[in-house]
């Protein structure tokens, strides 16, 4: 009983960003959502595709929410009645991510690891956070970034447009997927410490990554892995990449040609398009 007992994967909190951060957001203006969280995918707002993703993961025990205010959840009855039923821990966003990322974690106990995403990421399946956080608890590391490599998701949606790092071993894309464990947490603090630097760009250079760093990014001389390595050594915090084959985990909701092409991957899934929950036919 014992052995079956420690052959348990430690379960994860997730904590989920919802809050706007613009009146002039171009998916709540062109959707006429509440918020942009609220803003319907495939029929679905945004944010109960996310909920639900991470609900079907058995690897997550508890779902917290930072964000919309609360006075919007009138206008998503779907959250309201998981909040309710406590399916979702429902806190009021602060003035910025890495603020509210930090109320959040402050209300998860110390010894239990953490999932950071967002509510724009609309084709987040189950699958793909099972994946992120099994790959994730086998690393021997403080905190994880989920990426994708460029090809992969240009392979699969040709002509679409998503924000690539440029490094000498390849372009990366983000998948606002990360992990932190007790020490990890140090990350998001640093996170917030740049955050407060982002208008005074020159400094931010200097204290994050240094003048040496980003010329050798500049002139693509930098792999991802010295990258990471050059944070881990700012923020005290061992980091590593989980690169992940779903092209579906690079693509979240800015903008409204990311609406588009969410609608359209989730009319393939309806269709046949999608083998299963994580490939490509």
């Amino acid at each position: 009983m014992n052995d079956e007992f420690h052959q348990i994967p430690q379960r994860y909190a997730a904590l989920v960003l919802a809050a706007d951060r613009t009146s002039a957001d171009p998916i709540t203006q062109h959707t006429g959502a509440a918020c942009k969280a609220f803003a319907s995918v495939g029929g679905i707002p945004m944010i109960i595709r996310v909920v639900d993703a991470l609900s079907a993961c058995d690897l997550i025990s508890t779902i917290i929410l930072c964000g919309p205010p609360e006075a919007l959840h009138v206008h998503c009855p779907e959250l309201k009645q998981r909040i309710a039923s406590g399916q979702v821990t429902w806190l009021p966003n602060l003035d910025s991510p890495s603020r509210s990322a930090e109320n959040g974690l402050s209300q998860i106990p110390s010894d239990t690891p953490v999932l950071l995403t967002t509510a724009d990421h609309a084709l987040l399946t189950p699958s793909i956070v099972q994946n992120f956080l099994r790959t994730s608890l086998a690393t021997p590391c403080d905190a994880t970034v989920g990426a994708i490599r460029q090809q992969v998701i240009a392979a699969a949606f040709p002509g679409s447009k998503r924000t690539v790092i440029r490094l000498s071993d390849g372009g990366f894309c983000g998948c606002n997927l990360f992990t932190f464990n007790s020490q990890g947490r140090a990350l998001v603090r640093f996170w917030r410490q740049a955050e407060d630097l982002r208008k005074h760009p020159w400094r931010l250079i200097k204290q994050v990554l240094g003048f040496k760093m980003v010329f050798s990014y500049l002139f693509r001389l930098l792999t991802l892995r010295q990258a990471l390595q050059a944070v881990s050594e700012k923020s005290g915090v061992k980091i590593q990449a989980i690169m992940l084959d779903d092209p579906r985990a690079g693509v979240d909701v800015d903008k409204i040609e990311d609406l588009m092409l969410a609608e359209s991957i989730l009319n393939k899934k309806a269709s046949g398009f999608y083998n299963d929950d994580s490939s490509v036919k």
